[in-house]
């Protein structure tokens, strides 16, 4: 049998459902209950039923949502709820609230800062590549979230090869100067790192070269950062 497009259903049965899912959320909200576990948080609804619940607001239902996920960790002890999380189920209510906000910054907060930073290297590649994906959809707005991902699985996951691909999109995808330099030349480091000399120097060399520096004490750092490149890459030989 042959579904029907949401438009086909009757206005007044939408309206049903829609008030249906905000009594459930008033209801959620405004009695008192005992405290979440971390593990129960459930499976978020479809983007199709978020916007009928939203009767029109998204954005306003966006920031209800990250509250009530919130609500899953504002217990005793958050450090291990945290850990009691499934992941999966935050990242796909995190993905949620930003399709229904595509402007809002802190879903995306939340993901590189708070879940990001857990502990946990599991948790953390979740969280590490859900920043990624939505990166790409707006990379010169969402930049500063990649860039605390990048660093957090450079120095604290100590996973130099996907902090190098993360700081490699950062070069690649933003455009807008509002972006900072030190953002986009973190891949250069992070090949040094890996002893990627020649690539790391080429990118540098285009860099320095370029134009699109001016400001003297930075080139100056980046002339000396390529002296050091070219000893460390002359010492491994």
């Amino acid at each position: 049998m042959r579904e029907r497009p949401v438009s086909a259903v009757p206005k007044t049965a939408l309206l049903l459902l829609a008030l249906g899912l905000c009594a459930q959320l008033w209801w959620h909200f405004s009695h008192p209950r005992a405290p979440a576990a971390a593990s129960s948080l459930p499976i978020a609804p479809s983007l199709e039923s978020a916007r009928l619940a939203s009767l029109g607001e998204p954005i306003a239902l966006s920031k209800l949502l990250l509250l009530y996920v919130q609500g899953f960790d504002d217990q005793p002890g958050v450090q291990a709820a945290f850990r009691q999380l499934d992941f999966e189920r935050v990242k796909n209510w995190l993905g949620l609230t930003l399709q229904l906000d595509p402007r809002g910054q802190y879903p995306l907060f939340l993901a590189s800062r708070v879940y990001g930073e857990v502990g946990d290297p599991a948790r953390q590649r979740i969280m590490a590549e859900f920043v990624f994906q939505q990166f790409s959809v707006d990379p010169n707005r969402r930049w500063d979230a990649l860039a605390n991902v990048a660093i957090i699985t450079r120095h604290r996951m100590n996973d130099l090869v996907s902090a190098e691909r993360y700081a490699r999109a950062l070069r690649e995808q933003t455009t807008s100067p509002e972006v900072p330099d030190w953002a986009r030349q973190m891949d250069i480091f992070m090949l040094a790192d890996m002893q990627q000399y020649p690539r790391a120097l080429q990118l540098l060399d285009g860099l320095i070269q370029g134009g699109d520096i001016s400001d003297v004490n930075e080139l100056r750092f980046l002339r000396e950062r390529r002296e050091r490149m070219v000893m460390d890459a002359a010492n491994k030989k």
